[in-house]
């Protein structure tokens, strides 16, 4: 299978709300049911909850690298010879848990598909990764050879099978989307074939590069990837580094012992709160509001309380947040009881 067909028998389907894609350059996958309808929900960049998005997700996934590679020869290459992408698409290294599922996955039944390399450009002799980092990491450390399949591909074909790949996963956040997008921005690469990889429309292409250039990057780096928080949260965040010394002021935070022991999602509303209410305290002279993060040593669920000069509230996220909240709900009457009892021996009553 030549490149060029390897490029435009994915699928017919163009992309929305933009202009039409020229017949050559039709590599874009349909999205899957679940994200057409959650689309116009007000978070379509991000990285939904629902069960059922992310069971498509995955199997878009699939059915994508299915193929992107049928018909083409498998081979097992040595790990050790497999050098990264050129375009990074993920802020830090995998889950180790999850990561030590999927080796453990690997040994128990094998690779269950192949990974996609091209010849490297530079380095004869070695290969570099297109998608499949984390089946060749794993192979690696079971010491076994990978299955793969070696495509020639020129850089431009490399990004947009890498992006669609990565899109369809339900593991990239918003955040990772967008610096991948602006790193191939940066790269010299058109909005077209930003959109084509990353199977979105030239609006959510457009808010996701703007989001990178309000935010500096030392600071998306400090706050990571954020897997629960979409672009709603990180464009308000976005917005709050537009006025004036807020780079000065985030660096307030983001040395704090706090932020650092806080998780990415975490580190998120904790810097979005701080720049919101050093505002107030510095338009208004209001007193400023105070938040602090708390999870559990197993990170199943996250929190924020926040303190007001007239209230208090959390904000619970992570897989246990629903149930532990619900169980906090259901016994109220019992913590508020064990609160009252705690207030008259802090004060003698």
């Amino acid at each position: 299978m030549s490149r060029k067909n390897l490029l435009t028998s994915i699928t017919e389907r163009k992309l929305t709300t933009v202009n039409s894609v020229p017949s050559s350059d039709k590599f874009s996958t349909a999205l899957p049911p679940a994200m057409e309808r959650n689309r116009n929900r007000g978070a379509f960049g991000a990285i939904t909850k629902s069960i059922d998005e992310l069971a498509e997700k995955a199997q878009a996934a699939k059915d994508f690298e299915t193929k992107l590679l049928e018909g083409e020869t498998v081979v097992d290459l040595d790990p050790s010879t497999i050098d990264a992408s050129f375009i990074a698409d993920r802020m830090d290294d995998d889950d180790e848990q999850a990561f030590a599922e999927l080796v453990e996955a690997i040994r128990q039944r094998g690779q269950d598909s192949p990974i996609l390399v091209r010849p490297h450009p530079e380095l004869d002799g070695r290969y570099m990764t297109v998608f499949g980092h984390r089946r060749a990491r794993a192979a690696k450390v079971l010491g076994r050879s990978v299955r793969a399949v070696v495509k020639e591909l020129d850089d431009k074909d490399h990004v947009i099978a890498q992006g669609q790949e990565n899109s369809a996963r339900a593991d990239l956040s918003f955040i990772e989307k967008a610096v991948f997008a602006s790193n191939l921005e940066h790269k010299g690469y058109d909005r077209e074939v930003i959109m084509i990889a990353l199977s979105v429309d030239k609006t959510v292409v457009s808010k996701m590069i703007s989001v990178t250039n309000d935010i500096p990057a030392e600071v998306v780096r400090a706050i990571g990837p954020a897997k629960n928080s979409g672009r709603d949260r990180w464009y308000r965040l976005a917005i709050k580094f537009r006025e004036e010394k807020a780079s000065n002021r985030s660096g307030e935070l983001t040395g704090s012992r706090e932020f650092q022991a806080a998780d990415s999602d975490q580190r998120l509303e904790l810097l979005t709160l701080h720049l919101e209410n050093d505002r107030l305290k510095t338009v208004s002279g209001k007193p400023k509001q105070h938040s602090t993060a708390w999870a559990p040593a197993d990170k199943t669920v996250s929190v924020i309380a926040k303190s007001r000069p007239k209230g208090f509230s959390f904000d619970l996220t992570q897989k246990d947040a629903k149930p532990f909240g619900e169980w906090i709900s259901s016994n109220l009457d019992g913590l508020y009881e064990s609160f009252r009892k705690q207030e008259k021996v802090a004060t003698g009553d």
